[in-house]
């Protein structure tokens, strides 16, 4: 996988797999298509994170109908590996040069994965990372699952 040039070594990571019944350049166009409001519970978890504050646009605040990963792009994420119609990689200092963040999608057949991995430098980087990890993963992990569910219904289509 790309995500193992980009990010080799991580503190926390988080994967979630899902079979879908369609070519890889379906599934490929359907990464790159899907919107927030095609994932299930996306607007409304996101919300929580924000604490209801509006905002600037973001992941976190995404439009309901463009891209999500379009999104993501034009406002702090960098695409960092594309190779359609296998993978495409993505990158994001939240803390620069103490915590970054990685995410891909990867094709492999019908299989689909995503895969985070975060690299926090430092003790300090390390604990106060966790302690957000600690906080968000269930609701990150559930985001990513819906995420793949959005993909796959628009990729069988």
């Amino acid at each position: 996988m790309r995500l193992d040039d980009v990010m080799p070594l991580w503190t926390f990571r988080e994967r979630h797999t899902m079979r879908v019944h369609a070519s890889p350049e379906r599934i490929f166009d359907a990464i790159e298509n899907v919107t927030a409001r095609e994932i299930r519970f996306f607007r409304t978890l996101t919300w929580i994170r924000r604490l209801g504050r509006t905002g600037r646009e973001s992941i976190l605040n995404a439009p309901p109908n463009e891209p999500i990963l379009a999104v993501a792009t034009r406002t702090g994420f960098r695409r960092v590996a594309f190779d359609p119609p296998r993978e495409i990689v993505v990158q994001l200092d939240i803390v620069p040069e103490r915590i970054v963040a990685a995410m891909n999608f990867h094709i492999d057949g019908e299989e689909l994965s995503t895969e985070t991995r975060v690299l926090a430098r430092g003790a300090k980087a390390r604990l106060v990372f966790g302690a957000y990890w600690i906080v968000i993963r269930a609701g990150s992990g559930f985001i990513r699952r819906m995420w793949l569910r959005a993909i796959k219904t628009r990729a069988e289509a």
